[in-house]
């Protein structure tokens, strides 16, 4: 959903972008590894463009796709989002035509509580994740 592959130069981009995240907002994404063998198997965490809301996102490489790890990650990212950073909601958004994040988004409980337009010009509904805890 990223268009495709991306070059050495936006590959440095958005590794500036995730790392410089954690220092300008205090939030970012994670590495999600495998406890056994430290096998990357993807990131999940929260990310914020300039002008865009903040959004609980996640990749998981494909062949770890379809055994939770989206999942389990992503309740972990929305349990700190609540307890650590101590936010009133947490939300995600996809383009409409991701059906497979869509999907997830629901099984986490997600609600869509309001569609709107973006700064690409893409008008995306806005999910908000209830509080694993709760």
């Amino acid at each position: 959903m990223y268009g495709g592959p991306i070059d050495k130069e936006q590959t440095w981009a958005r590794l500036k972008a995730d790392v410089g995240s954690w220092y300008l907002l205090g939030f970012g994404v994670w590495v999600i590894q495998l406890k056994s063998d430290n096998r990357l198997l993807g990131a999940c965490g929260f990310w914020k463009g300039k002008d865009w809301p903040i959004e609980l996102t996640w990749l998981v490489l494909p062949e770890f796709r379809g055994k939770g790890i989206a999942t389990e990650a992503s309740k972990a990212a929305i349990l700190h989002g609540y307890n650590q950073l101590k936010w009133h909601f947490v939300e995600t958004y996809m383009n409409d035509e991701n059906t497979t994040v869509r999907s997830l988004v629901e099984k986490l409980g997600g609600l869509k509580t309001k569609r709107t337009i973006f700064p690409d010009g893409l008008s995306r509904d806005i999910y908000t994740l209830p509080n694993p805890l709760k």
